[in-house]
């Protein structure tokens, strides 16, 4: 099978005040690209510019070939895909999945994926091989961050083309469904499309992956075979400096953060949660584990105030039952919480400060004035973070990862007795999953908050956590966890 040719020379690309410059690089027959590096180095840039999103200086040449009978095209898949409902509006709201009524207005996957093929037999397929034929019918709105990424895929699938580029296609998959993604990016490689993979903190190369393109600081460090990158790559180990923030215990007055009895949630006749009995008492922490659609998120609605079915069930937070009179305002300033669909519906045109500060109202913007103790208590997190100097500038303009690191701050910021992390790792480069990973054991250590935490790299688990309840569809199963431990049985 005979593939595209890809020829960069001397690319450069402005954006937002950020410039990638000095690319330069070539993609032969059988030759795929995995595209690595910090956060803000340039990958998404680059990625875009490849495929014709962004203005570029400098000679990219892409040499379709006239005998594949794949379309001579390029298509990007981003991170996350924006979806328009029937009103023709974008994304919605952030409770929306939650709220069956109003998933109404969204379309389904099915009806979704016919406005690129009506071939429904191809579409069956390509569900089956991603293991997610369950979805068929299913409001887009309600689909886990796992499934929203297989789902992309799928869309790119149905229009076969000669150069696919997936920006982070691992992100948010568990371990099945992350070598299941391995076999088809390799079956799609065979079949004549070259593949440019953006890879993020975990260096998850695909099997076809070739060459390694490595960014740093908007320029290009290194290109590479895939062999001699792994060898030769030795990654820093990085931490945040927390000295300088206030950490200190706290003289919370619960005996439990989460109490359920019974809890389950239904769509239809579909159970996603099916009889949740779970305690989580002051000062534990939890890693809450289960493949992709699992209900792990759908169970941290419940928590967070953010599923109405939570007043259908007998659900205690803090020593108070859900329903007693208490506002979701009342929840939530309890909790400090970031989510794949939070990041997906926050308001990214404010500051990044402003980002930061809306933590203490729970609001997705900031309206309300800050005193100057919660000023100066922010700087002291900007600068232990070493973002200080992105402060002012608008969440839109800074990279993804960068993003994604100031909704954790905003998390953070409060000091709440709960933390609830929902995969927060997403976007993160290498360097910043370490040192949020070691953040959270110091906070742990100094402080007595609760944690749930959601991630299926073991890397990313705190060595806090002691405790893990898994669900497996819907049903759960409690028991203790040691991550020295663990990591011994994977190596």
């Amino acid at each position: 099978m005979n593939y595209a040719i890809v020829t960069a020379n001397n690319i450069t690309v402005k954006q937002n005040g950020f410039e990638l410059k000095g690319i330069l690089f070539s993609l032969n027959d059988n030759e795929n690209l995995a595209v690595t590096g910090a956060s803000g180095s340039g990958k998404t840039t680059l990625a875009k510019a490849l495929c014709g999103q962004l203005f570029i200086t400098g000679e990219l040449k892409i040499d379709y070939n006239e005998t594949n009978s794949l379309l001579p095209k390029a298509v990007y898949v981003e991170q996350r895909y924006s979806i328009k409902n029937r009103s023709n509006t974008i994304d919605g709201y952030y409770q929306q999945r939650y709220n069956s009524t109003d998933n109404e207005d969204s379309y389904t996957v099915l009806e979704e994926l016919k406005f690129i093929s009506e071939d429904e037999a191809r579409i069956d397929f390509l569900l089956n091989e991603l293991s997610i034929p369950y979805l068929k019918n299913k409001p887009l709105l309600q689909l886990s961050s796992g499934e929203h990424k297989r789902f992309q895929l799928i869309k790119a699938l149905l229009e076969p083309a000669q150069l696919l580029i997936l920006d982070e296609p691992f992100i948010g998959l568990d371990v099945s469904s992350r070598k299941k993604l391995n076999e088809i990016l390799s079956e799609v490689s065979d079949n004549g499309t070259k593949l440019i993979i953006i890879a993020g903190a975990h260096h998850h190369f695909p099997d076809c992956i070739t060459h390694v393109l490595e960014l740093e600081n908007g320029k290009q460090k290194a290109f590479i075979e895939k062999e001699n990158f792994v060898a030769t790559h030795q990654p820093a180990t990085h931490f945040f400096d927390t000295s300088s923030l206030p950490l200190q215990h706290n003289d919370w007055n619960f005996e439990n953060a989460i109490l359920m009895k019974n809890a389950t949630v239904k769509y239809g006749d579909r159970t996603i949660l099916d009889n949740i009995n779970w305690q989580v008492k002051k000062g534990e922490r939890w890693l809450l584990k289960g493949k992709n659609g699992a209900g792990k998120s759908t169970l941290m609605s419940l928590v967070s105030g953010d599923n109405p079915q939570a007043y259908a069930n007998e659900i205690y937070l803090f020593d108070k039952r859900r329903g007693s009179g208490e506002s979701i305002w009342d929840i939530k300033k309890n909790i400090g919480f970031v989510s794949p669909e939070l990041y997906a519906f926050f308001d990214k045109n404010i500051s990044c400060f402003d980002t930061v500060a809306s933590g203490y109202f729970d609001t997705m913007g900031l309206y309300k004035k800050l005193s100057q103790e919660q000023i100066t208590h922010i700087n002291d997190w900007l600068k232990s973070l070493n973002v200080a100097d992105l402060a002012q500038k608008r969440l839109a303009n800074v990279s993804s990862g960068m993003q994604r690191l100031f909704l954790l701050i905003r998390a953070f910021i409060k000091n709440p007795p709960l933390l609830i992390f929902d995969e927060p790792c997403q976007g993160l480069d290498e360097f910043q999953t370490e040192a949020f990973v070691k953040l959270v054991d110091d906070i742990c250590e100094l402080t007595d908050t609760s944690v749930v935490y959601i991630s299926h790299y073991e890397n990313e688990i705190p060595s806090c956590v002691t405790q893990v309840l898994e669900l497996e569809n819907g049903t759960p199963k409690i028991y203790s966890f040691n991550k020295k431990y663990s990591e011994q049985l994977t190596q």
